[in-house]
Formats: structure tokens, C-alpha cells, sequence
């Protein structure tokens, strides 16, 4: 029975495995944001463990709290918000979260900037379509904490469910601007151009991970063991070359 629950709940949420299918596999749920870092990461931990696989299911972190809750097969938890691990940890779904990274917000305009813009407060101009993350997710909440500290009203054309949905906008010309991740600049490359907002006037996110609290013995060493190294000397160096800071 517990079994058949697995499968069920993994093709539900689009997972490929249960966590005891495979003793040499875990299953990482991770912020979207975490995209690129964490598939580099991934890639790193396989070379130094042969025959390890990583696999990972990415989407905004109250998502991916939400699966969890609902018995998602999942080995390990990285979210974009210590609120979003708060809330898996009263659920009971996570065990002992570490924090590993940092990240910061910036704007993300076309590379040829339509609009002009050039700072923050340009975003409150009615006639620029700006897109943003939803307040559920880190990165709407960041959103919203940013434009309370600088007084600034704006009226966003869409509420996005993650912030690759909001890139994804801005680089495909649906968008004037997008409230984004630094990182996620530095992911687009030469997709997006990016407008640096000014220390004083942004917010901080803190990445906390934890193993999952329905992790089995061998799946829950294996995430014990990626868990150590995204927090390893090794780990941090990826994370920063993907323009993430500090814990």
C-alpha cells in the first residue's frame, strides 16, 4: 500500500521516482531560482560519487512545500525564503535546515531596453508593463517587501507562479521589465540586460536546505551527503560563480 501511494503521489506531481526505487538516486526539490546553480551542482556531486544520479524537480519554493506536505517523494528541500522551509518545518516534512546562500534583486529589461529604464523608480511609471512573481512565492514576497521599503506604487501587468516565468517573459518581449533574482541575470546572459537596484534600497533572501523527513535510510544518507556538499567549500564556490552570496 505504501508503495502504490508513492507511485501515485510521484506521478501526480510529475516526479519520475519514489525514493526507495532506486538506492542510488535521490530526488532534490529545489527553488526555481536554484535552476542552473543546482544543476551544476548536481553535475559535480555525480562526478565525485560514480554511479550517484541527482535528480531534480524545480518550481517555486510554496510549490514545492506544498508537494511535500502532500507526500511528494522527495529526498531533500532547498527553498528560496527561510518562510517557505518554516512553513515544511511545522508541517514536519524537513529536518534541521541549513542556510547556504544569499540573493539579492534586480530589474530584467530586453537587451535593447525599450522602456528607458534605469532605476527602481522608473518601475512606477503606468505605461511601463512590468511583471513580477506572486506574493506566495520568495520572490513575489521580496518583491512586495522592496516596494514597501521604497514607497514605490506599481501595478504589475501579471503575477508570476515562479521568477523563471517572469524571465521568461522579459526575454521573450512580453515585458517591459521583470522584477528578478540577480542570479537569474546572470543565467540569461546576454538574453536579458540587468538593472542593479542599490543596496540600500534591496531586500535579502536567505536559501535554507534540509533533508526531507520522509527520506529512507540509504536515500536520506545519499541527500545527507548532497546537503554536506552544497555546504562544502566546493559547493559554496559553484554557488557563488553563479552570482549567489554567502549564508
Amino acid at each position: 500500500m505504501k508503495r502504490a501511494a508513492c507511485v501515485l503521489v510521484a506521478a501526480l506531481f510529475g516526479l519520475t521516482a519514489c525514493s526507495s526505487d532506486n538506492t542510488n538516486t535521490i530526488t532534490v526539490s529545489a527553488a526555481a531560482s536554484l535552476t542552473d546553480s543546482f544543476t551544476a551542482l548536481g553535475a559535480a556531486f555525480e562526478q565525485d560519487n560514480p554511479g550517484i544520479v541527482v535528480r531534480f524537480n524545480f518550481a517555486g519554493s510554496s510549490t514545492l512545500a506544498e508537494q511535500l506536505t502532500a507526500g511528494a517523494p522527495v529526498d531533500a528541500f532547498a527553498a528560496a525564503s527561510s518562510e517557505a522551509m518554516d512553513r515544511a518545518v511545522q508541517a514536519g516534512t524537513v529536518e534541521q535546515p541549513a542556510l547556504f546562500a544569499t540573493n539579492t534583486l534586480a530589474i530584467a529589461v530586453p537587451p535593447n531596453n525599450p522602456a528607458q529604464i534605469s532605476r527602481l523608480d522608473d518601475l512606477a511609471d503606468p505605461d511601463i508593463t512590468l511583471i513580477v512573481c506572486d506574493v506566495p512565492v520568495p520572490c513575489g514576497a521580496a518583491t512586495q517587501r522592496l516596494f514597501d521599503a521604497n514607497a514605490l506604487s506599481v501595478v504589475p501587468a501579471s503575477l508570476e507562479r515562479d521568477v523563471r516565468a517572469v524571465l521568461t517573459k522579459v526575454i521573450q518581449d512580453e515585458a517591459d521589465a521583470g522584477i528578478v533574482y540577480r542570479t537569474d541575470i546572470t543565467a540569461a546572459g546576454a538574453e536579458v540586460h540587468g538593472i542593479d537596484i542599490s543596496s540600500e534600497s534591496n531586500v535579502i533572501n536567505s536559501y535554507p536546505i534540509a533533508v526531507t523527513a520522509t527520506a529512507d535510510d540509504s536515500s536520506g544518507d545519499l541527500a545527507t551527503e548532497f546537503v554536506d556538499f552544497v555546504l562544502s567549500d566546493d559547493g559554496q564556490s559553484i554557488l557563488r560563480s553563479w552570482g549567489f552570496g554567502t549564508p
